[in-house]
């Protein structure tokens, strides 16, 4: 049985001289503890718990209650609990408080309302050490717990999500680009959905609210900072009619094919040369296409025009990329305009035509002096503005 204390203190007296009362006395404490022994089971405080838990949440939904008239804070006492029943998707945990010895039981995993509204678990209890070989756990040991899902409105689904298609830059507007399918999670509410636009950074495309369909409000383009890596991605919202509203997310990924939409792009477009030059080979050009092949090189390079009845500077491509600009003679001291077409290799090619601002300049001791023609201009250009302030003045 319980002993109220497990430590007992006795005072043991001897006497010699047969206890007569001329004897002497001596007398000893002897203390005994008691070791308690696992003589009683663990019994539940009710044969049925119950518990309320929201669909989708997790943590402690009720704590069972056990007595045990072992001694507290001892093997003898302490419980272990046990789910034997109920739970074969593994969606509930039940440990001790160690303070208080309840059970505590945890949904681990979210569950479903859809699926079950309602659960039954069997627990059992024992201690840590085990009972005495003439005592047994009995019918108290073991309690039912009563779990109620209660529903919540969830957001709809996306299938698939993440969504993708291909598309060709530059389609029309208001062509359809992807229909998307959501699906609600309550199933019994019986909710309808509203489709809308979440993220959309270049602002290309629009939804129909009520099917789903994404359509383009402007030309889809694969060169815009927007797309990385050929691909364009925008965000959907689906919207339930639940009171109040869950939202769903879905992302769509539009893989755009490249189209010759680009004009080749040439550089440099200024050039230096000494008027008494010896080495008549100008400026090497390079081009650049923001096109993706087969729209972009090989460059075709060309003079657009030559100005003058002789014929003063030729191009000659050096590879797929570049060109060079070579001089026939040595020109005098002045700013020139050189037209240069570069055309890719689309089908149909694209061609630009850039001029080539070539500055010849006079050259002495390694210094290139290209003031002279700039400030000829500049005079020039002073001179026509105060002669038109001076007839505005007289009128």
């Amino acid at each position: 049985q319980t002993m109220e204390s497990p430590k007992y203190e006795l005072v043991i007296e001897a006497k010699d001289m047969g206890g007569m009362d001329v004897g002497l006395t001596g007398t000893a404490t002897a203390t005994i503890l008691i070791d308690d022994k696992n003589d009683h089971a663990p019994e539940f405080t009710r044969k049925e718990f119950q518990a309320t838990v929201k669909e989708g949440v997790t943590g402690v939904i009720v704590n069972l209650t056990v007595g045990d008239r072992d001694d507290p804070a001892t093997g003898a006492w302490r419980a272990v609990y046990s789910i034997i029943n109920g739970n074969p998707g593994q969606s509930f945990e039940i440990h001790t408080n160690p303070q208080t010895n309840e059970g505590m039981l945890s949904v681990v995993k979210p569950l479903d309302y859809e699926i079950s509204a309602f659960h039954t678990l069997l627990i059992k209890v024992e201690n840590e050490d085990p009972l005495i070989p003439d005592i047994a756990y009995g019918p108290s040991s073991t309690a039912t717990v009563q779990i109620t899902v209660e529903d919540v409105n969830e957001g709809p689904v996306f299938h698939p999500n993440p969504m993708a298609v291909t598309k060709q830059e530059n389609i029309p507007v208001g062509s359809v680009v992807f229909t998307v399918n959501a699906t609600d999670p309550d199933t019994l509410q019986h909710q309808t959905i509203r489709y809308s636009v979440y993220k959309d950074p270049a602002g290309w495309l629009e939804i129909n609210p009520t099917n789903g369909t994404v359509g383009t409000t402007a030309v889809l383009d694969r060169e815009s900072p927007f797309v990385h890596n050929n691909v364009y991605t925008a965000l959907f919202l689906a919207i339930d009619s639940g009171n109040p509203p869950a939202t769903g997310t879905g992302t769509l990924h539009i893989t755009l094919e490249d189209v010759n939409d680009n004009v080749p792009s040439l550089y440099p477009t200024l050039a230096k040369v000494c008027d008494d030059a010896k080495d008549l080979r100008v400026v090497v050009l390079g081009a650049s296409d923001k096109d993706l092949h087969p729209n972009t090189d090989p460059f075709k390079f060309e003079l657009s025009k030559q100005s003058g009845p002789e014929k003063l500077w030729r191009i000659n491509r050096l590879n797929n990329t570049h060109a060079q600009v070579i001089l026939l003679q040595n020109l005098k001291k002045a700013n020139y305009n050189i037209p240069i077409s570069v055309t890719d290799s689309g089908k149909p090619p694209l061609t630009n035509t850039t001029e080539l601002r070539l500055q010849v300049c006079t050259c002495k001791k390694s210094k290139m002096d290209c003031s002279a023609t700039d400030a000829l201009h500049i005079s020039l250009t002073l001179i026509l503005l105060s002669l038109l302030s001076l007839l505005c003045k007289s009128f």
